[in-house]
């Protein structure tokens, strides 16, 4: 199955710079859901507008949609234009989406923190579901996502869950606890690796100790920092990229992964995936609107076509990460070993990552330090 690699996370060695300029431009103290933060008078917009009068400027993840996608939407829907801008990272999306009053941009594609950060900041427009019929394809769980309950602001596209990835065949004993990363036994020092980006680097080490993933109490984050510091010693590296590589190579025999980057589909079946039973997180990419669109009917109509269960199956037949869509996961083969099969009920078993504001930078600051040579 085709996998495209693309960056959707800052690594850790430029985080800090990226990430306090987000939290910065999101607000600093806020950590409320969508359900509790404050929210503009919705638009009143048109069901029947005529969308050839319309353009729509999209900025989304490399790889991340399919390539005809503009080509179709405008053949389809007949609109002026449409133009996709590329961000490689969620840190960039957020400098271009609040670096002026009006960033040009109609839909962008964020994860569901910084979805969050950007509604609490006043820049989003409320989802109009008369506009997106589509919303009904989705799996109930996927309106009960703790920063946006009832998608108020934002429609999930992708979502998943991270956990240790690792080969069947090198391991003596299966993983079953984030320590066994943190802590590994003689014959897998120097064959594990941890993620850089701030809020995956740490969770290992929090979920371990019994903490949230979105504790913000300097004392649980300084007692995360010294078990992660006590695990640099024995890590293979730290990475975000190449770990299913060094896991078909060998090189590695344990790695922190998001479950859609676990190769469990190569040739030899023997890389497998498991939750670890301190428990994970749950992670979503977002489809937002900007409030400051002129093109309002048209992006939600983009959102529904998104939602067609014929278009949204692509990202898990393409990037293999699921979609929060029951209509779309239906019709997808899922291959030997796959992890689309994982249900919407075992996800929500994960911690929702949430925007922390000014905390934020703890862990920036965290990661930077646990990274440095």
């Amino acid at each position: 199955m085709f996998r495209t690699r693309f960056t959707r996370r800052l690594p850790a060695a430029v985080a800090v710079a990226g990430l306090a300029l987000a939290v910065a431009a999101c607000g600093g103290e806020s950590t409320d859901s969508a359900e509790t933060a404050p929210q503009a008078t919705a638009a009143q917009l048109n069901p029947n507008a005529d969308l050839s009068k319309q353009s729509l400027n999209v900025t989304v993840w490399d790889g991340y949609t399919p390539k005809e996608l503009t080509e179709r939407f405008k053949e389809k829907f007949k609109v002026s234009d449409m133009k996709i801008a590329l961000h490689a990272t969620n840190e960039e999306a957020m400098t271009k989406l609040t670096a002026t009053g009006d960033s040009g941009i109609d839909v962008a594609f964020v994860s569901g923190q910084y979805a969050q950060a950007l509604n609490e900041q006043g820049l989003l427009e409320p989802i109009h579901p008369e506009l997106i019929p589509n919303l009904s394809n989705l799996y109930p769980e996927a309106t009960q996502l703790s920063y946006d309950k009832g998608n108020k602001i934002s429609v999930p596209y992708t979502w998943g869950t991270t956990g240790i990835c690792y080969r069947s065949d090198l391991v003596k004993t299966p993983p079953t606890s984030w320590n066994d990363l943190l802590k590994p036994p003689a014959w897998a020092d120097k064959k594990v690796t941890l993620m850089t980006t701030e809020r995956w680097l740490a969770l290992p080490a929090l979920k371990s100790l019994g903490y949230s993933v979105n504790t913000d109490k300097d004392e649980e984050i300084a007692k995360a920092k010294q078990l992660l510091l006590d695990a640099k010693p024995h890590l293979l590296k730290f990475d975000d990229t190449t770990f299913g590589d060094l896991l078909v190579s060998g090189e590695a025999v344990m790695v922190e992964a998001w479950d859609g980057w676990c190769p469990t589909t190569d040739e030899k079946q023997n890389i497998k995936f498991t939750v670890p039973k301190e428990g994970s997180d749950l992670w979503v990419d977002t489809m937002v609107i900007m409030k400051s669109s002129k093109n309002k009917e048209a992006a939600h109509a983009f959102i529904n076509y998104i939602l067609d269960p014929e278009v949204h199956r692509w990202a898990a037949e393409n990037i293999n990460y699921k979609v929060p869509n029951k209509a779309a996961m239906d019709k997808v083969k899922v291959a030997p070993g796959s992890l689309l099969g994982i249900k919407p009920a075992e996800l929500l078993d994960g911690e929702s990552i949430i925007d922390l504001g000014q905390a934020s930078t703890k862990f920036a600051r965290l990661s930077s330090e646990i990274t440095a040579d």
